[in-house]
């Protein structure tokens, strides 16, 4: 029979003498976190918190990953309405006026208030921080940011006998180009229009010399003329021109149909390089997208947004991680 038990004496007498007894992270963070685009994002965001967490032994971090944008948001504010903790997240540009709506964040200029926040607030690139700043305060911060690019396949270029190191600049040569490598099971260009249309009208839009709503983000212009006309060049892409399929192009399988050699020309987000640059059998480029009155292309992907029901101590570490991983 066992009078008694020597589990544990080994961590007593540690801690009596005051050896080999880990400290415990005096603050803890839950970050939600979206992996939406292609790429082993989870490893690369689990080396930055464990770098992160290795120089800060009193900061721990809890990276919960949630699918896409839509995804991380659903599951953060639930998370939020049923009470669990969380401090910080990445989630879609977009979000903050809804954020903002519903109460659930703060600026961070309450928040970065030293000299050296301030300086890393003024650090961004101002198209990166034009939707994260709204009504004169910083709502977000860029992280995960991505713009729209033209992917195209160089042999094919060759193959029609366009110089493949000089893509279309212009809407008029991109529909010039688009015919000419238009041929049997390969189609001159795809623009997605599931998934995010949005963003890729935006960027027609712009190219067409318009924004498709106020820089305050209160008014849109979808029936400005100039606007109906973007969405009418779009539709003759394939109606007209027939360098696009007829009805919609996924934007989840697209990536593999340019891979596959169905579309000599893509229009996708930066976020997808790497694995087009992994996968490709052939030649390929990126180039920016053409345009008409002028050029353009949208910013898209996530911000940071720190939460409001953190305590001043959560505030300080959230931005303390979020002026490391930037």
């Amino acid at each position: 029979m066992e009078l008694f038990s020597t589990k544990g004496l080994g961590l007593a007498t540690a801690m009596a003498t005051g050896l080999a007894v880990p400290a415990m992270a005096e603050t803890e963070l839950t970050m939600y976190y979206p992996i939406a685009v292609g790429g082993a994002l989870t490893e690369v965001v689990d080396g930055i918190v464990a770098d992160f967490e290795a120089a800060n032994p009193d900061i721990s971090v809890n990276a919960i990953y949630s699918g896409n944008y839509d995804d991380t948001r659903v599951r953060a504010l639930s998370a939020l309405a049923s009470g669990e903790p969380a401090q910080l997240a990445v989630m879609f540009s977009i979000d903050a006026y809804d954020l903002i709506e519903q109460d659930l964040i703060l600026p961070f200029d309450d928040v970065a208030t030293s000299d050296a926040d301030k300086a890393w607030l003024g650090s961004f690139y101002p198209a990166l921080m034009a939707n994260g700043t709204i009504e004169g305060k910083t709502w977000g911060i860029p992280f995960q940011r991505s713009t729209i690019v033209a992917y195209y396949n160089k042999d094919m270029f060759r193959a029609a006998g366009l110089d493949p190191e000089a893509p279309p600049k212009t809407w008029d040569e991109m529909i010039a180009m688009g015919k000419a490598l238009t041929n049997d099971g390969t189609y001159g260009l795809m623009i997605p229009s599931t998934g995010y249309p949005y963003w890729m009208f935006q960027a027609l839009a712009i190219q067409n010399g318009k924004e498709v709503m106020s820089k305050d983000g209160l008014t849109t212009y979808f029936d400005d003329e100039t606007v109906i006309e973007t969405l009418e060049f779009w539709q003759s892409l394939s109606g007209e021109h027939g360098i696009m399929p007829d009805g919609t192009v996924e934007w989840g399988t697209l990536r593999q149909a340019f891979l596959e050699g169905q579309t000599a020309m893509m229009w996708h987000s930066t976020g997808n390089l790497t694995t087009v640059k992994n996968n490709a059998s052939f030649d390929f480029g990126v180039a920016e997208l053409p345009g008409n009155v002028r050029l353009g292309s949208p910013t898209g992907g996530g911000n940071f947004y720190m939460f409001k029901d953190t305590t001043d101590e959560e505030r300080a570490a959230a931005l303390k991680l979020m002026q490391f991983m930037t």
